[in-house]
This record gives structure tokens, C-alpha cells and sequence, in this order.
């Protein structure tokens, strides 16, 4: 079933998305003038073919479903009609040609913001910027933060959620040091995160030695998975877990580490279930989490709703007010994309960032599960990144095409084909080595959780 909703959220994101994206480029053909010949979702040999609309365009769905095309037109592709010649892509203005180029990529933009208002509109739950204890010698330890604090923003940034903090320090750092922090009650923080790289991960917040408070759970079994090492123990819902190996225990997270650090070892368990007092040996079963072996004994905590409740905090606009936002939201996202392809490139942020076909899906079929809210919010990110990625002037992208429109204009005439074509193949090549390095990441997180 899990596999079923990732493929299911996969194919629902990414219809929408091609379809927006094409719809972009297919409006402004028609605005301009020009004659659409075929709009396609996905490539290859056409599953379902429909034409419709006074020029007979073909509407087809296609057999490879990982894109889409608007087929034009044009003189250099065929013959053309003398009737239809003014209606040809190649006999545009460079500003119509342009236009029809970026209608695509700004579709997606406006996409993202047309979701974000609806989600700012409606509310977005989130956590509270709550803080645990940070580390000894963490950056965040070294500026005086403790655990409780609650962070309001960072630097001139407001912060309302966590999701907000870590999204504040992923665009500040590592531009802008040291980083002013303020907290709830007024008072500002320095935390000075020299040497702290993006290096493979996107949580900058762990690496700063910030992460979420978590109130004391009691060591108290609320789940127990029925082919886990504990149930095969005897273990049951409602058992309160007094010592493990003589050790007595307070609270859930120090069972956590224990059973973590004792993977395939024996334990024995003290546990309390009702006026009885048990003893229970097991053998945690080992798990690889990022190639380092854990225990696990499929058993989850018994948690009260009502000790989180004070946790929770919902964002919600008026409906000018939440347009604002999810235009700054998108805009925002856009330039940090761009800041983080740059990095990339300079090298100061690994391409270990760079995710591929496969975890978009995961990250799909995740969002899906979570709810409609987050899986909006996932829509509207890869929206943005789609249409940023587009707009790069790498040849065979929109962007590349536009940049030779740009040189048309400046030198009066258009680039010859030789050109063009050099610019197709480096394009080419520029696209299969981020493919490559996308393709590996992916299958890196895979083998290695």
C-alpha cells in the first residue's frame, strides 16, 4: 500500500505539474498568434489522442509520462502552409518568441503561489520553534541558548513554526555570521556558526546543535508491531518499562538510546503491568540506519494528545495578507534555489543536495500520507524548483532557448545553426551528468537510508 500512494502521489504531482507548465507555454502561443500543432503529457508512442478547437490541435496522453511538450508551428520543422505562414513560430516577433518560451516556467511560479495562498488561507499547522538542550560545544550552546527557549526570529526574519527557523537558517547561513537570534521574551542571542557546513544534508539546525523540544514521554508502551522483537517477547500495550539490564528508566527517549546501542544483544526488561512485576529477555533486531547497525524492538510510546497540545501553532492569513505571503514565499524559494545551484557549483554545498526521479517520489508518497496540506506544500515546491530549473540558459531548457533569443536581439539577426546545435550538445551533456549525479543520490539514499 505504501508503494501504491508513493507511485499514486508521484503521478498526480507530476500531471499537474507538466500539464501547468505546457498549459503556460500553449496560452501565450495562442495569445501571440501562433498555431499549436500537438500538446502532449509525456512522450513516446500516444496512448489517448483527442484534437479539439478550431485548429484541430492534438491533445495526446503519451506512454513516458516524465514530461511533456507543445508542438508549434514552424517553418524549419516542416513545410507550412501559405494560409498558415504568419501563424508560424519562427515568424514571430523575438518578443512573442520570448514570451511564449518563459510562459512556461512562470506558470509553474504561479502555481506555487496560487497553492500557497490556499494554504496561507486556510492554515498551516506546524510545531512551535521550541528548543531542546543543545549540546556541549554546539554553536547553538556557545551562544547561551537552553532548552525551553522559543525562537522569534532570526536576525530581521520572523519565525512562527520550526518549519520557519530551519527554513531562516538554510537562507542566512552561511552568508551572514555571526546570527542574531531573538527569543520569546525579547532577549537576542549570537550564535556564531563558523565552519559549519551544508555538506550532504539540508539540516542545518542539527548541525547548529538546534533541535525540537520534546516534552518527557514516560516509558510507558502504548504500540507494539505485531512481528517486532517485542511481541515476540510477550510484550503488550499499556506496560511500563521500570529498568532495562538493572538500569532504571524515566522516560521514553532513554529506552530509545539503550534499545539503539544494544542492537542483536540480549536485554532483560523490569516491566510493571498492573500490580504485576515482570522480568522480560529479548534480543533487539539490527537495523542499518545510514550504515551504522541499531537496535529496534517494534514497540512505540503511549502518548497523551493533550502534552503536545501546547506545541502546536497554525498560521493563517486574511486574504490579501496571504497572497502577500505566498508571493514572498515563492519569490523567497526561487532565489535560495538559485543561491543553492550556485553553491553547488562554487562548491561550497556538496552535490549530495541533488535529488533525482526517485526521491521526488518518496518525498510524494510521504507528503501524501502526512495530508492534503503537506502534500500542497510539496506541489508547490517542486513547482518553484521546475520553473527555476527551466529558466536556467542551459540549451534544450527554456532558459537556453531564451538566451539565444536574447543574442538575436542584441545582434540584430538570429543565431546561425551551428551554433545552435553546439549549444544542443553541450546542453545535452550538462543535463545527463546532472542526471547521473541526481540519479546516484538517489540510489545512494536508498541502499543507505
Amino acid at each position: 500500500m505504501t508503494l501504491l500512494t508513493t507511485l499514486l502521489a508521484f503521478a498526480v504531482a507530476l500531471g499537474i505539474l507538466v500539464v501547468v507548465h505546457e498549459f503556460g507555454h500553449y496560452t501565450a502561443a495562442r495569445l501571440v498568434g501562433v498555431k499549436v500543432l500537438r500538446f502532449s503529457v509525456g512522450f513516446g508512442k500516444p496512448l489517448f489522442t483527442r484534437r479539439w478547437g478550431k485548429d484541430g490541435t492534438e491533445w495526446s496522453l503519451a506512454a513516458l509520462p516524465l514530461g511533456g511538450y507543445v508542438k508549434m508551428l514552424d517553418e524549419r520543422e516542416g513545410v507550412v502552409a501559405e494560409a498558415d505562414l504568419p501563424r508560424s513560430f519562427n515568424r514571430q516577433s523575438v518578443g512573442g518568441r520570448m514570451l511564449i518560451l518563459v510562459a512556461g516556467p512562470v506558470a509553474n511560479l504561479l502555481l506555487a503561489i496560487l497553492l500557497y495562498w490556499g494554504l496561507f488561507l486556510h492554515g498551516v499547522p506546524g510545531l512551535k520553534p521550541v528548543i531542546a538542550e543543545p549540546p556541549a560545544a554546539s554553536a547553538a550552546a556557545r551562544a547561551g541558548l537552553h532548552d525551553g527557549d522559543e525562537i522569534r526570529a532570526i536576525g530581521s526574519e520572523p519565525v512562527a513554526s520550526w518549519a520557519d527557523l530551519q527554513w531562516a537558517l538554510l537562507r542566512q547561513l552561511p552568508a551572514q555570521q555571526p546570527l542574531s537570534v531573538v527569543l520569546n521574551n525579547g532577549s537576542t542571542r549570537s550564535l556564531d556558526a563558523a565552519g559549519v557546513s551544508m555538506d550532504g544534508e539540508t539540516d542545518i539546525a542539527a548541525k547548529l546543535g538546534i533541535s525540537l523540544f520534546e516534552p518527557v514521554i514516560p516509558p510507558v508502551i502504548g504500540k507494539v508491531l505485531p512481528d517486532g522483537a517485542g511481541a515476540r517477547a510477550g510484550l503488550q500495550a499499556g506496560d511500563r518499562i521500570v529498568s532495562v539490564n538493572g538500569r532504571a528508566l524515566d522516560q521514553w527517549a532513554s529506552l530509545v538510546k539503550l534499545i539503539r546501542s544494544h542492537a542483536g544483544q540480549p536485554l532483560q526488561l523490569q516491566i510493571q503491568r498492573g500490580s504485576q512485576s515482570i522480568a522480560v529477555h529479548l534480543v533487539p533486531e539490527v537495523s542499518q540506519v545510514n550504515g551504522v547497525a541499531v537496535g529496534k524492538l517494534g514497540i512505540g510510546p503511549q502518548i497523551e494528545e493533550a502534552m503536545f497540545a501546547g506545541m502546536l501553532t497554525q498560521t493563517r492569513y486574511g486574504v490579501f495578507k496571504a497572497l502577500d505571503k505566498a508571493v514572498a514565499k515563492t519569490w523567497d524559494t526561487s532565489i535560495f534555489s538559485l543561491q543553492m545551484m550556485g553553491r553547488m557549483v562554487t562548491g561550497d554545498v556538496s552535490w549530495r543536495n541533488l535529488s533525482g526521479p526517485l526521491t521526488i517520489a518518496d518525498y510524494a508518497g510521504q507528503s501524501a500520507r502526512a495530508g492534503g496540506v503537506a502534500f500542497i506544500s510539496f506541489l508547490a515546491l517542486v513547482s518553484i524548483s521546475l520553473g527555476v530549473l527551466n529558466l536556467l540558459p542551459i540549451p534544450l531548457l527554456d532558459g537556453g532557448h531564451l538566451m539565444y533569443h536574447i543574442a538575436e536581439l542584441i545582434q540584430g539577426k538570429p543565431v546561425s545553426e551551428r551554433v545552435m546545435q553546439i549549444g544542443q550538445q553541450i546542453g545535452m551533456a550538462l543535463l545527463l551528468t546532472l542526471m547521473v549525479f541526481a540519479f546516484y543520490n538517489d540510489l545512494t539514499r536508498l541502499f543507505t537510508g
